[in-house]
């Protein structure tokens, strides 16, 4: 396969790098329409249409969107099924992402003025949310644990999940997962629809206050129209991963870890830095070499070919720049001293430091969460985590002595600002209080 090599140091370099990393907007305006069609008909019908869309999309007749349900028995019938060695490792990753997430929980504070005003933060969890876990190209359990068990360590009471099951196949290691990590219901529905109904709600599905979990454009675009309506966690783009390399790691392992994401999604981006040309083209020759093992060969190809660079840089600061300027979801760091570059970096979902630590071991056991920014947003949001289900109120008690040293300023900028209703409501506990 042909996947494109660029250099850093070429004058046309920059155009070349925002070609690479554009992504059209024709096919944005033809999935928006649809969406819309698909969130106006189950906001108007319900039930109804989740069922028809799901036949539709997903090849399976129900006559009522209850026989879409999947009950709590199901779940823990499917974890109770489970080969040991399958239930242990989903156990060992759920303990350690849970392990993790504790530690991001946030508390309630306060502070106490010297006339005894006292201000603070006090942190509540959402009531209800639901989980996007994708399952069209493949099942991914690791989605589920890495969505419910923050929202779990939240305290959110309810989780709902939905997750296509196209032809009826309901995967049983998503069952599993969703039993390990405190999910309460669960639908086989998937798509725009399932947005839809977790944001509006239908007669079967529960409205939730907030959306979260990663899908394809369809679900980013129903994400975006229901903002407001829902909070939602971020509008996931197609999996990224970059890597720096200083050109001392094997080129197998650099290989594969490009196939990683690239095996996601035709649109998924895989990109190399290096300032050691001849390590890029030996990567060059891995990828031709194990390319023809990869059971999913023919995603990972197009992947490279269309989305895919192996970019020989200047040097390793070169490499920091441009690492910053792409602000990618993955970034891998494989070289000797890899904090040293790490202090460098300002923009990325997860920093991978070594050449052991590979983006996969993030995508499901390593602890921290594997949903991440993409399209460049690393630039200004964060992986998902305890703080995306948890609420914030100030507390705000104020004493007599505070009425009287707040209550004047108050009154002053609120006279400054032709607001004299607010100046009376201070003035008036400012004479009170004296």
């Amino acid at each position: 396969m042909k996947i494109r090599t660029l250099d850093a140091t070429a004058v046309d370099f920059d155009v070349r790098l925002t070609e690479l990393l554009a992504l059209g907007d024709e096919p944005d305006r033809r999935i928006a329409a649809r969406v819309d069609e698909i969130l106006a008909a189950v906001r108007r019908q319900g039930d109804a249409a989740l069922v028809e869309y799901t036949r539709r999309f997903d090849r399976v007749e129900a006559s009522a969107a209850a026989e879409l349900e999947i009950g709590v028995d199901a779940m823990q019938a499917a974890l109770a099924a489970l080969a040991p060695e399958d239930r242990a490792a989903l156990e060992t990753a759920a303990a350690r992402i849970r392990r993790f997430h504790e530690e991001g929980r946030a508390r309630d504070w306060h502070i106490t003025d010297p006339d005894g005003t006292t201000l603070g933060i006090r942190v509540t969890p959402l009531d209800r949310v639901g989980i996007y876990v994708p399952g069209g190209k493949a099942a991914y359990p690791s989605s589920v644990l890495m969505n419910a068990i923050p929202a779990q360590v939240a305290g959110v009471r309810e989780i709902v999940m939905v997750a296509p099951a196209p032809d009826g196949a309901r995967n049983a290691l998503v069952l599993a997962a969703a039993a390990l990590s405190g999910v309460t219901r669960a639908f086989a529905i998937g798509g725009a629809q399932a947005i839809g109904a977790l944001a509006y709600g239908t007669a079967t599905v529960p409205a939730v206050d907030k959306i979260v979990g990663p899908g394809n454009a369809y679900v980013a675009e129903a994400k975006r129209r229901v903002f407001g309506t829902v909070g939602i966690d971020m509008i996931a783009g197609p999996s990224e991963i970059l890597i720096l390399c200083d050109g001392s790691t094997d080129p197998d392992w650099i290989a594969m870890d490009l196939f990683s994401q690239a095996e996601h999604d035709e649109l998924a981006q895989s990109i190399l830095l290096t300032p050691d040309a001849a390590f890029r083209d030996a990567v060059a020759t891995s990828i031709e070499r194990l390319l023809p093992t990869m059971p999913r060969r023919a995603i990972i190809e197009t992947s490279l070919a269309d989305r895919g660079a192996l970019i020989r840089v200047r040097d390793m600061e070169q490499a920091c720049e441009i690492a910053n300027r792409i602000a990618p979801e993955h970034l891998e760091i494989s070289t000797a001293n890899p904090r040293h570059w790490a202090e460098r970096i300002r923009h990325a979902g997860a920093i991978f430091l070594g050449r052991y630590a590979s983006e996969s071991l993030g995508d499901y056991c390593a602890g921290p969460n594997h949903v991440l920014p993409t399209s460049r947003t690393a630039r200004f949001s964060s992986l998902l985590g305890v703080s995306d289900f948890q609420k914030r109120s100030s507390l705000i008690e104020v004493s007599a002595a505070g009425a009287q040293s707040l209550g004047a300023v108050a009154s002053r900028l609120a006279h400054g600002e032709g607001l004299g209703a607010h100046a009376r409501s201070a003035e008036l506990r400012m004479m009170a209080s004296k």
